[in-house]
């Protein structure tokens, strides 16, 4: 008998699914403590959760039999994804289940601005009958910024559109082929600050989109701009907002998602009336609920049946040998396009992949999995898996290729990568070391030695005398550990490559102090 434990409530369409199934005894139980949790979690197979349990290290560890988790929505906040990964636990979300309810509260927070809806209703009740005090504006003619356009950034702007607006959208993953086939027009950040009368944020909260609409953000906005976010508390800068506000730069905003959830009560947007505030309710829709309830039951069915696995934010291949044979090669591939993502400028186009060496032996398809899914991984976050990564990309307009090659090379085995976007074309190449560990070895003309692992500042400069003695002077006065150091260069005084890997990040400032460096040219931080 296959048991499940549903930790955290999940509608009934879902259950039902599970308890269908002879083969399954589901357990609901969801006001299980940490502990309590921690030592039944021994006897299950698999683990259905939403938002409230914290599938932390130690409940993993405790899991002996634990074979997939099961997360009903799209975050995995709640779950140690890399204690999951190893200990070969199958994590999977649902991406797509909230889509159309986060679209539609967005949408209605739109309105609720434009029209003074909520605080009309509430002079109303209070007795009070003041048409005036709350004249609204159009959606007609004025222009939406969507900062972010995935799934839902995507039905915000097919609704949008259905208004008479003008939409724009920012998104470094985006075709503009497939926008102007929307009726949406593609431009760049500052662009979105610059022309929007209304800005909406749809990406997932990294270190990149932390504070994105920021002092300076608003700074560059519109007088009169309104503001919406239905995405991630942190997005925008709260205490930014508020002035914001009270200076009458933005007119008016609509906030669902906060820094610290539940809300404080001296946090200054709810003391603001013309800032419409709502408790996380982007999700919180009947058919929301049931639709990711039912997308989590149907694919921990079918991992524990051995249907396929689908969503999968851990696990691109299925059979245990394959993966025993392949996995490095897969470590090797995600790191690949980790790092190409944030090394390339500009908006993807293509992506071609040439495999040489022994890996061609092998089927190849997950490693392909692998590396996009790196590549899309610092825009997207949670939203793209080793499952939907080559969809996602061309829902987007990245054309990929990928190429066994017979050509021998000085390694054993070789994954090149090549990412066109419409400013530059850079090529990347990695193989693995003699104890499985990947490597860039190549970028460009430029050979290395790179770990492609952990906090990186990669560097283009001059090759002169003085410039590493600097670095490690700099990085030594900022209390910046080297943990090691590689270089490339096309000839001896010519441009050359450095890479720093360091134990711990590297602030703006930092990263400017480098750039002030002699003979820098450029500086670029990637986390892998």
């Amino acid at each position: 008998m296959i048991k499940i434990l549903v930790s955290d409530p999940l509608s009934e369409e879902g259950i039902k699914i599970l308890t269908e199934v002879k083969e399954f005894q589901v357990d609901v139980k969801t006001d299980l403590t940490p502990d309590t949790l921690k030592e039944v979690i021994k006897e299950y197979d698999a683990l259905v959760v939403r938002s409230a349990t914290k599938v932390n290290k130690d409940i993993i560890t405790a899991a002996g039999k634990l074979k997939v988790i099961g997360r009903a929505g799209v975050g995995l906040d709640n779950v140690d994804l890399e204690a999951a990964t190893q200990k070969g636990i199958i994590v999977m979300n649902t991406p797509a289940g909230n889509t159309i309810s986060t679209a539609e509260h967005t949408v209605s927070m739109i309105l609720s601005l434009s029209r003074n809806i909520p605080q009309a209703n509430m002079s109303m009740k209070q007795g009070e009958w003041k048409r005036s005090k709350f004249m609204g504006v159009e959606l007609y003619n004025k222009v939406l910024g969507i900062v972010g356009f995935g799934r839902i950034g995507s039905e915000v702007a097919k609704r949008a559109l259905s208004f008479g607006m003008k939409v724009l959208a920012f998104d470094p993953f985006l075709s503009v082929a497939v926008a102007q086939g929307m009726g949406v027009e593609v431009v760049e950040f500052k662009d979105i600050l610059e022309r929007s009368d209304y800005i909406t944020v749809h990406t997932p909260l990294t270190e990149e989109t932390k504070h994105l609409i920021s002092t300076e953000a608003f700074a560059k906005m519109k007088k009169g701009v309104r503001i919406i976010n239905c995405a991630r508390g942190g997005i925008i800068d709260e205490k930014a907002l508020a002035e914001a506000v009270k200076e009458g730069k933005v007119i008016g905003a609509a906030i669902d998602v906060f820094e610290q959830e539940p809300v404080a009560a001296d946090n200054e947007l709810l003391k603001l009336p013309n800032v419409i505030v709502t408790p996380h309710l982007g999700a919180s829709t009947e058919e929301a609920q049931v639709n990711v309830a039912i997308e989590v039951a149907e694919i921990v069915r079918d991992a524990l049946l051995g249907r396929g696995i689908r969503n999968a934010a851990n696990y691109p291949c299925l059979e245990a040998e394959v993966c025993k044979i392949i996995e490095p090669y897969i470590t090797l591939a995600e790191r690949l396009g980790l790092f190409g993502s944030q090394l390339v400028e500009g908006r993807l186009q293509e992506l071609h992949i040439t495999y040489s060496g022994d890996i061609i032996q092998h089927d190849i398809t997950p490693v392909t999995l692998a590396l996009v899914k790196g590549l899309l991984t610092p825009i997207l976050q949670e939203t793209v898996n080793f499952i939907n990564a080559v969809a996602l990309a061309k829902e987007r307009g990245i054309a990929i290729s990928e190429v066994k090659s017979s050509k021998e090379h000085e390694f054993t085995t070789l994954i090149q990568l090549e990412i066109r976007t419409d400013k530059v074309t850079k090529r990347i190449y990695g193989t693995l070391s003699a104890n499985k560990q990947p490597r860039i070895v190549k970028i460009d003309d430029y050979y290395l030695e790179l770990s492609p692992m952990g906090e990186m500042i990669f560097i283009q400069n001059w090759d002169k005398p003085g410039v590493i003695g600097n670095l490690g002077t700099l990085m030594g006065k900022e209390n910046i550990n080297i943990a090691a150091m590689t270089f490339g260069r096309d000839a001896p005084g010519g441009k050359a490559i450095s890479v720093l890997n360091v134990d711990s990040a590297v602030s703006a400032q930092v990263q400017e102090k480098i750039r002030k460096v002699e003979n820098i040219l450029t500086v670029k931080v990637i986390r892998v």
